[in-house]
Order: structure tokens, then sequence, then C-alpha cells
């Protein structure tokens, strides 16, 4: 509960100390952000948020500032800017008092401890706050192993030292991981380095889970079910002719390489497409960023306790489906999803923010919408109706005809909260005179039959109808209208007499 103006006065008239910092600084995020940090960490334990208050000097004196909606905003998001790992919980808000306004950032404690700043341990001792000593990351490691609830924080007692790739996490991931001038001064052992990044468990002398997801020799001994299952099928459901097999497994280091790597040159296909006489525009069935996207959130976000069912990752010939173990998690639900975050392996979110396959948190979905509305393509849908599995379908924007039913909480996103979805074994997708799409159990030259007889009815009405006017009244992009006007061309169904701007249809059958 934000603290009320007068309990702010207090903190503003009593010095500075292990859980209030003042500033006059209101753009000085580095300084924002270490206060963060070490409220956080709340080293000598003391379960009581830190308040860090903009618009006040040393002595609590207010300076006139104000502050914008936007700023406040700005100051909320530097914990999913992924500086701060993992990300502390947090409140910002402000009071008006006669003097100014005061910014305030309330930080509770984090039970994940250490919380790191850019690699960087920050713990307050006294009114100053300090980059934590070896002993004192010691404490806050122990500290946050006590209080792990996260199934990835928790120790994998089977294992041992050796079944990680020491050699691995030193060269690939401690230098990610941490700050290369608090890595020089680093003399701890390598379990030790290892613990204070939660992928160790002192206490039992043990890797923990996300250690052994991250740099396991083999990591599918312990958890069978974490790799991705890639099939390509010849057609729309799963019954057809499988074209391509394969499986990513390994640790996330190894395997996360190798699923960007595929994405980018086995997914994406381009081909010119005519749409006008002196001009070709590329036509793509996926952008590959928006697939990588969707695929790197279903290795963060899956359910890797209790399961053993793989990521589903498969591919028709008019849609890519990504299936993963565990529904919307946390805070996140139905009604808020996808603006509201949580995670459900906090440890395997940092991880990958480490490595570079996330940006920031809680960007995914809307990146991926962005993407497919470059692209021109159908939004992504959501299927969140059955609660074991999260599943995301995606069309082929060289198959599929673009837009939406209007009905979507986010541009370029379907949520769809029915338990069948769009994954089936015998049909395709069409929509509605509404725009609405609905299940059609019918072949592809069944469907074809109907849109060409009616384009040619309304061709023989009127001559001088427009490609425009098709798409919009079959509620069809141009592009998939002119492969529509194509292969009416090419049965000899149809022909343009005259120019492209000013000449007719003449309807043949």
């Amino acid at each position: 509960m934000p603290l009320t103006k007068d309990e702010i006065r207090t903190l503003l008239s009593d010095i500075e100390n292990e859980r209030v910092e003042r500033t006059l600084s209101t753009d000085n995020t580095k300084k924002i952000s270490e206060a963060i940090c070490s409220f956080a960490n709340d080293i000598r334990n003391t379960k009581k948020p830190g308040y860090f208050l903009i618009g006040a000097d040393d002595k609590g004196n207010l300076d006139g500032l104000t502050f914008s909606d936007e700023q406040l905003r700005s100051y909320a998001g530097l914990r999913n800017t992924g500086t701060i790992l993992p990300p502390p919980a947090m409140m910002v808000y402000k009071e008006t008092y006669p003097e100014g306004e005061v910014a305030v950032i309330e930080v509770q404690p984090s039970e994940d401890t250490p919380v790191r700043y850019k690699g960087v341990v920050w713990i307050r001792i006294g009114a100053r706050k300090a980059e934590a000593n070896t002993e004192e990351e010691r404490i806050l490691t122990e500290k946050g192993q006590v209080h792990s609830s996260s199934f990835d924080g928790r120790p994998c007692r089977e294992a041992t030292i050796d079944d990680i790739d020491v050699e691995l996490f030193k060269n690939e991931y401690l230098p990610k991981a941490v700050s290369p001038v608090t890595l020089a001064k680093d003399k701890r052992s390598v379990i030790q380095q290892l613990a204070s990044l939660r992928l160790f468990d002192t206490r039992f002398n043990c890797p923990t889970y996300a250690g052994i997801l991250l740099l396991g020799h083999d990591p599918q001994y312990f958890i069978p079910g974490a790799y991705i299952q890639y099939v390509k099928f010849a057609g729309m459901n799963r019954a057809t002719k499988v074209l391509k097999e394969n499986r990513f497994k390994g640790n996330l280091i190894t395997m996360l390489k190798e699923l960007e790597y595929f994405i980018k040159y086995s997914i994406e296909s381009k081909r010119p497409e005519f749409v006008s006489i002196l001009r070709e525009e590329p036509r793509i069935n996926y952008p590959w960023e928006a697939i990588r996207e969707l695929a790197m959130n279903a290795v963060m976000h899956r359910a890797y306790n209790g399961n053993n069912s793989p990521i589903k990752f498969y591919e028709y010939c008019d849609r890519i489906e990504i299936d993963n173990p565990g529904n919307l998690y946390g805070k996140v639900n139905l009604e808020n999803f996808p603006n509201e975050t949580d995670y459900r392996n906090p440890n395997i979110a940092e991880i990958m923010l480490n490595l570079g396959y996330v940006n920031r948190f809680g960007s995914g979905v809307n990146t991926v919408s962005t993407l497919l509305e470059e692209n021109k393509s159908n939004p992504a849908e959501f299927l969140l109706g059955d609660y074991t599995t999260f599943k995301v379908v995606v069309q082929n924007a060289d198959v599929i005809d673009s837009g939406t039913d209007g009905t979507d909480k986010t541009p370029g996103i379907i949520v769809n909260t029915t338990e069948s979805g769009t994954d089936n074994d015998t049909n395709g997708t069409i929509r509605n005179d509404n725009g609405t799409m609905r299940n059609d159990k019918r072949n592809d030259a069944e469907r074809h039959e109907d849109i060409d007889r009616l384009v040619m009815e309304k061709m023989r009405g009127d001559k001088r109808i427009s490609v425009t006017q098709l798409s919009k009244m079959f509620g069809k992009s141009k592009t998939a209208m002119f492969r529509v006007i194509d292969r009416l061309k090419s049965e000899g169904k149809i022909c343009r007499v005259g120019s492209e701007k000013s000449g007719t249809w003449e309807v043949i059958e």
C-alpha cells in the first residue's frame, strides 16, 4: 500500500538511512537503478521496503519539481529493462505538497537474491550504498536459496557438479552475466560463482534446475521434456506426409543457438509477387523474427516440472503452431493478457536475457504483433482455453488472407479461449461474412470454387470493378485477391480487355 502524505513527509524530514535515499536528479537512471537494487537485496534482512525519493535534497527539502505520468512510467519501467535482475517488486507514485511534488519509488525486499544491476550486486550499508563484497554476496546467495519457490531455482538433488559443463559456464555465460570490473576482482571458486547466479545450491551441494538446463551435459536426463520437437507437415493436419523433423535438445546455450539459426534460415521464405506491370514486391510466409520470439517465449515460460511433454513446434502448409506445457501463470489471466507479466521461471528468464535472446521483459507479444503487421500477416492467435498448455498459431502470409475480426484486445493479437482452437486434423479456416474466422471442413478445391464463382458473379455485374473493391467485398488482402484473379486467368475463366487501369473484365465461362 502506498505511503500517506504524512508518512512521506516524515521520510523527507528524517536522516537518510538503509531504507531511504533522496535525490534532486530526475533522470539519473544509474543512481536510481543502483538504489532499487540495494533496497531489493535487503542485506540486513529487515523485511521492510526501501524508498527512493525524487525531488528532495539531502536535507529533505522539496525543490518545486513536478512529475508527469510519462516520467513515473519511465521509473516503473526500470524493472523491465533487463538491467536489474531478477526484477524486484516495486511501486511508483507521487504526492504533491505546497513546495512541490515528490516521486516515490517503493521497493520490496526480494526473496530471489542476489539482485544485480548490470551484473553488479549493490547493497545498503547504513545511509550509503556499496558494491557487495564476497562475504556479503554469499549471505545474499544463501538467503535466496532458502526462499526459492520457483522450480528452476530448486536444487536438482540427483545431480552433482560433474553434471555441469564448467568450461561452458566460465567461457560463455559468466562474462555475459557479471560485469567485467566485478569479474576481474572475483576470486571465488566456480561453485560460489554458480551459486551467486542461482545455478548451484550450496545447502545440498548440487546444481539447481536452472543450472542443469543452462549448463548440463545432458539436461534431458533430469528433465525429460526439456526439448523442442519440430515437425513440418505437407498439408493442413498431422495425418499428412511429414516433410521434415528435428529435435532441439541439450543445454540452453547449445539448443537456443541451433534453434535461432534454424528459424532464421529454414522457416522464412521469400518470393517476388506481381503488384503491377512495373512493380513486384517480396512475399514472405513468416517473418523469422516473429517466429523466433514466439519460440524463445515458449522456452522461457513453459512448465518444466511434472511434465515430460516437449515444446511442439509444428509447421503446416498454412500455419505454424507452437504449443508448450503450462498456461498463463501467476498474475497473468485471460482478462489482462498480454498486458500483464509474470514469470514461472524467473531464473530461466534472466538467463535468456543475459544471453541476448530476450531484449527486455514483457515485450514479446507486442513485438510479434508489430512484426506480423509489418509483414501484412494475420494476427497471431493465442489459444488459451486448455489450462494445461499455451498455444499460439501464426498463419502463413503466403497462403492465408490478412485481416482480423476487430475483437482482439491488442492490435495484431487474437485471444481464443475455446479448447479446440485451430489445431485440428481435418480442417482449415475461412472467414464468415462478418469477418470472423470459422472452421471449414471442405478441401481446398471446394473453397476455391466458392470464391471463384462469387468473383465471376461480381465481374459479370460490373465489368469495371477494381481489385481493391473485390478485396473489400470478400474481406481479403489485395495480394490474396490477385492470386484468385491469376488463377481464374490461368484456367481461362476470365480475361482482361484493355489496360490494367481503364480496361474491363470479361467472364468467359
